[in-house]
């Protein structure tokens, strides 16, 4: 893939210079959804799946992009003086919002730069491609310009980018997965703190598949800020009675204890996803790391029910998904995840029943929803690197 895009830069900007490659991942979450924001903890993997990037310095302040995944939108221009965020822009607002963050912080950018990115993501999945972006880009300055910024700072960075130039609310828990990622690993990460822990996902005799329902959701344009929002009014509306700083403060017995605080039953259903999440993804680690990944999956199971009724976060398509795959023998858990409104569901599946899987739920949700989802059997790799 490296030597495509290589070919491809070359093309469109020429062969002179120093040319660099790199890769930042995309992600996909076994537990712990939508507790990123909420001071909770997140079981989220890198995958071998993400976006490349090449890159060579300019002389002066120009910047140009260009993405083999829009080859329509062609080459796009703009400058280091114009780092806002243009509805008209497109996707290049992503790498322009980490620049933006990067000058934020004092860091400054004393040239342009020629960019060609291509994904493998797939779009509108939820598997974290503008997260991946975010990272590609982190990765590229920090190397390009010697700043002297750890993977931690480029998470951090990707996040506050998305936050404050591209207008969604999100956690850290994506841009976090794509720059820290080990492969054969799950990173245990408590949001509130930054504190991790690398879990060997040792699944012996199974393996991890997302299912795509094809069904495409933009965060941005979703009711995400709209859930973020109850859930910090729910946290105020507690803290009056209970001394905590984030929902993922809270047991599951301290919560019902004082969850009458909330006044509002839909903030009570947002707060308690929440709270149970963060215990439910404590447990499903502490469980596969003492090799019961029959508990772990019972775990994903639940965390996708308070998704769908608490959190209200899915949809027909992934609620099919989920069902059908529950039905199936050999699936050890199914849930949704991602942001939600759509995207992709992660299951455990026995390797025995991985093609069962993919026959039966394929051709059932097709006859239900009228288009084809996708399969991916996924493997779980490194954090984002430069190639050459």
């Amino acid at each position: 893939m490296a030597e495509q895009i290589l070919e491809k830069f070359k093309e469109l900007y020429g062969s002179e210079g120093d040319i660099r490659i790199y890769f930042a991942p995309g992600r996909v979450n076994l537990i712990g959804e939508h507790t990123d924001y909420n001071g909770g903890h997140v079981f989220p993997c890198a995958l071998t799946i993400g976006t490349y990037g090449v890159v060579r310095n300019r002389e002066d302040r120009k910047l140009r992009f260009y993405s083999m995944n829009f080859e329509k939108a062609g080459m796009i221009e703009t400058s280091l003086d114009d780092l806002v965020p243009e509805k008209e822009a497109g996707w290049t607002n992503y790498p322009k919002g980490v620049m933006w963050a990067f000058e934020k912080r004092g860091f400054k950018l004393t040239h342009g730069m020629d960019i060609l990115v291509y994904g493998n993501i797939p779009n509108g999945s939820g598997l974290s491609s503008s997260a991946s972006l975010e990272v590609l880009t982190g990765l590229i300055i920090k190397d390009t310009f010697g700043f002297d910024t750890s993977m931690v700072d480029i998470a951090l960075i990707g996040q506050d980018s998305e936050n404050n130039f591209n207008g969604c609310n999100c956690g850290i828990m994506d841009q976090f997965a794509s720059a820290m990622g080990r492969k054969d690993h799950a990173i245990f990460l408590d949001t509130n703190t930054l504190k991790f822990e690398y879990a060997p996902v040792v699944l012996k005799n199974a393996k991890i598949v997302i299912t795509n329902s094809k069904v495409k959701h933009s965060l941005v344009n979703s009711a995400y800020n709209d859930r973020r929002n109850e859930c910090e009014t729910a946290l105020k509306e507690l803290q009056k009675e209970v001394d905590i700083q984030t929902l993922g403060d809270l047991t599951e017995e301290e919560f019902e204890a004082h969850k009458s605080a909330i006044k509002d039953e839909t903030r009570r259903k947002r707060a308690r996803h929440a709270v149970y999440e963060n215990q439910r993804t404590i447990r499903a680690v502490a469980a596969l790391q003492a090799g019961d990944v029959k508990l772990f999956g019972e775990l994903m199971n639940a965390s996708h029910v308070s998704l769908r009724d608490d959190y209200e976060v899915s949809c027909k398509e992934i609620d099919i998904l989920v069902d059908l795959a529950w039905q199936i023998p050999g699936v050890i858990g199914s849930r949704i995840t991602g942001g939600g409104f759509g995207g992709c569901t992660v299951s455990i599946v026995e390797n025995d029943a991985v093609d069962t899987f993919i026959e039966t739920i394929g051709k059932a949700y097709k006859e239900k929803v009228g288009h084809e989802a996708e399969f991916y059997v996924v493997d779980i790799g490194d954090g984002a690197y430069k190639i050459a």
